[in-house]
């Protein structure tokens, strides 16, 4: 049975069961504790406690989902990042019976396969067992056989940090779990306690990929006709596992740029941005780029979520652009290690971006030792120091201001200052590029309200020049680019091309804070103590407000950010 098929029969059967038909929510969840919809029941989350909200008491979907928790086991035969999710929920209108019925019937009568088991729960702590759903399984169909498992296999929620959760029960089919109907009986508090809900209500999730697997009795979900055309388009040539990363990549790439979501080094696009990455270095050398599974994908799915095919190209294209840069740099660096541990996985991250995944792929046998773990560790910690507070940033190595940065009194100015400090560094690149690399620093002040900067050039800029400095400024503050440090051996980082004032003494190893999502392709790199900000696009508008010559081969720029 064709997936288009099985789409069609779900909704049909559910409409003709008194359930209102609700359309998939985007990938970005309202509940601000996950990254992504990660369950068809997500959208419907605050109906279990205010049940009078919902559009009906029945509802169903077939809901978009990502989950990066399997990202490390996707390549085998099921594991997925996207996923659609089937289901119907019930708040107040149905319970266990009706919700057991129901799975009964469309898995046996309407997809005509065969139930090898299901599974209650059991019982555990306060909760106790599921004698309720047994009763009922046995009734419908006393051949099936009925199995027990505590609260890691049969319990299941909440999504995010609290919310709606319960006991549940799983039905197998050809070995294979595919349907699992959650009975919200609780509400987890943040601190882990239960508290029974006043209307209980239902929740089911049925993987179309899986369903799709074994109606059509193909081995696997990527011999499904959801995988199987994405999955011709790439080379034999490659191992199995890679085939199948690349074709899982792909949907999630689409379904994430089909979002809103842009690559980034934080969140959402972060996640995007390993996917895209990995996709692009294992099809890198085999002739064929992403763009084509990523346009099988849109032809899959484009009537369906009406996925906008030229913006998800696009946004894909112009990261591929810009990791090529460093890519190959960066798989030169990783082949030069003897054994890859968290402490240099994070520094091919930081320099040249290659995300764990990556690094896992290529190091084989080097990055045995490494775990997500450790790696996650070490981006927590670097994400902690680029977060501490604005004061304490003001200290350290590399400040090349002569005295108005340091008389910003409160948090307000504090803030105005790192803003044109950040501005300063582009400001600094953007006359390299616009001047030539003849351009060399020679001082700054910076006060709350302007920077001042000083520069060896031999003559007086013309408009159109200062014009085109300003322009290169509000661009990067335009496009939004992360700003980044990374601590090196000061002959390391000198080697990065890394500006650095040559009046200045700085330690070693010395922080480099670069604009951009690597070190190489940084629209700035500089030796720097900070402060800065997150992301340029905190600036506000640059604004030169007067160009100056200050002595013979010097000139001065002063400028202001609103």
């Amino acid at each position: 049975m064709e997936h288009a098929r099985i789409r069609r029969r779900f909704k049909e059967f559910m409409q003709s069961h008194d359930h209102q038909w609700v359309a998939s929510s985007s990938l970005l969840p309202d509940d601000p504790s996950v990254l992504f919809t990660t369950a068809g029941m997500q959208q419907f989350k605050k109906y279990y406690t205010e049940p009078s909200l919902a559009p009906g008491k029945n509802v169903a979907s077939i809901q978009k989902c990502v989950r990066t928790s399997d990202i490390d086991e996707v390549g085998d035969t099921s594991h997925l990042t996207f996923f659609e999710m089937l289901g119907n929920f019930s708040f107040g209108g149905y319970f266990k019976e009706e919700a057991i019925t129901l799975t009964h019937e469309f898995i046996t009568r309407e997809m005509g396969l065969t139930i090898d088991y299901v599974s209650v729960f059991g019982g555990e702590g306060e909760v106790p067992a599921d004698h309720d759903s047994k009763k009922i399984w046995e009734t419908l169909d006393p051949t099936i056989e009925v199995r027990s498992s505590g609260r890691a296999d049969n319990f299941w929620g909440p999504t995010g940090a609290e919310g709606p959760c319960g006991p549940t029960t799983e039905v197998y089919v050809d070995g294979l779990e595919i349907w699992n109907v959650v009975f919200n009986q609780y509400y987890q508090e943040k601190d882990g306690s239960l508290r029974s809900l006043e209307v209980p209500g239902i929740d089911t999730g049925m993987g179309m990929e899986r369903l799709a697997m074994v109606a059509q009795h193909v081995p696997t979900v990527f011999d499904t006709d959801l995988f199987a055309p994405i999955m011709h388009l790439l080379p034999e040539s490659l191992d199995e596992r890679i085939r199948r990363i690349v074709a899982d990549h792909a949907r999630a790439v689409a379904f994430l740029i089909a979002d809103g979501v842009r690559p980034s080094n934080k969140e959402q696009g972060y996640v995007l941005r390993r996917f895209l990455r990995r996709m692009i270095v294992h099809l890198s050398g085999t002739g064929i780029d992403m763009s084509a599974p990523l346009a099988k994908v849109i032809e899959l799915y484009g009537n369906t979520y009406h996925l906008n095919g030229d913006e998800i190209l696009h946004v894909a294209k112009a990261e591929a652009e810009k990791f090529d840069r460093t890519l190959h740099q960066g798989i030169r660096e990783l082949a030069k290690l003897e054994s890859i541990d968290a402490a240099n996985a994070f520094r091919l991250y930081e320099s040249f971006g290659l995300p764990y995944e990556l690094i896992k792929d290529l190091g084989g046998a080097k990055a045995d030792g490494l775990s997500r773990d450790a790696f996650d560790e070490k981006f927590k910690e670097h994400q902690e120091k680029s977060r501490a507070g604005v004061e304490k940033k003001f200290g350290g190595h590399g400040l090349i201001f002569d005295t108005g940065e340091l008389k910003a009194a409160n948090a307000d100015e504090l803030q105005k200052v790192t803003r044109l400090h950040t501005a300063t560094h582009l400001l600094h690149a953007a006359l390299r590029k616009v001047l030539g690399d003849a351009v060399g620093q020679a001082g700054s002040d910076i006060t709350v309200e302007r920077t001042r900067f000083d520069f060896t050039f031999p003559r007086k800029l013309t408009p159109e020049e200062i014009a085109a400095i300003q322009e290169v400024v509000n661009d990067a503050i335009a496009r939004d680019l992360p700003v980044n440090k990374a601590v090196m051996a000061k002959d390391e980082a000198e080697r990065t091309g890394a500006l650095f004032f040559f009046k200045e003494k700085y330690p070693d190893p010395v922080n480099v804070y670069y604009t951009g999502d690597d070190m190489l392709s940084a629209f700035s790199k500089e030796f720097c103590g900070g402060p800065h900000v997150q992301h340029t696009g905190e600036i506000g508008t640059f604004r030169i407000i007067k160009e100056e010559a200050v002595g013979a081969g010097v000139r001065r720029i002063r400028a202001i950010v609103e």
